[in-house]
Order: structure tokens, then sequence, then C-alpha cells
């Protein structure tokens, strides 16, 4: 899936679906040695309860556009289990 990401934000949080389909998150980490990415995962793995190894970051590490890999869900499964997270 597709996912935005706002590093050094108040606070973590799924923001929700964007009209293009992406995933928007805000993360409390920096962009710095990789926290950003490893806060992304852990918020990613709590919210479609599924452990922290099983999301990856394919594509976009050092950006804020990424792609990330969620293995075992279904891209259904995903945004059903993540409509009641958003906000």
């Amino acid at each position: 899936m597709r996912v935005r990401v706002q590093p050094q934000a108040p606070r973590s949080e799924i923001v929700g679906w964007r009209a293009d389909g992406t995933l928007s998150v805000r993360v409390a980490a920096p962009p710095v040695e990789g926290r950003a990415n490893t806060a992304l995962a852990a918020l990613l793995a709590v919210a479609l309860d599924v452990s922290p190894s099983a999301v990856t970051i394919e594509r976009g590490a050092r950006g804020r556009d990424k792609l990330v890999r969620v293995r075992g869900c279904t891209p259904e499964e995903i945004r059903r289990r993540l409509k009641g997270e958003a906000g």
C-alpha cells in the first residue's frame, strides 16, 4: 500500500485515506537513522493487529512517500482493519 508519512508530528496517528488511495500517517519520531520508518512500522502493526516484522517498507525509506507491504493481509483487509483507526 502507498503511505504518506509526516515525521516529527506532535503524536503518532493514522490520519486516514487520501483521495488518491494513499494512507496518510503522522509519526512523532524524527526522520533520522530510520526512526520514523521504525515508528511507522510499529504503528501500522498495532493498527492492523500483525507482528512488527510483517510490516516492511519496500520503497521510499528516505522519503515521505513510501510503498509498504504487510505480509498476511490483502489490500481489502488493510482497508477494513484501518476503517476505524483514522483520526
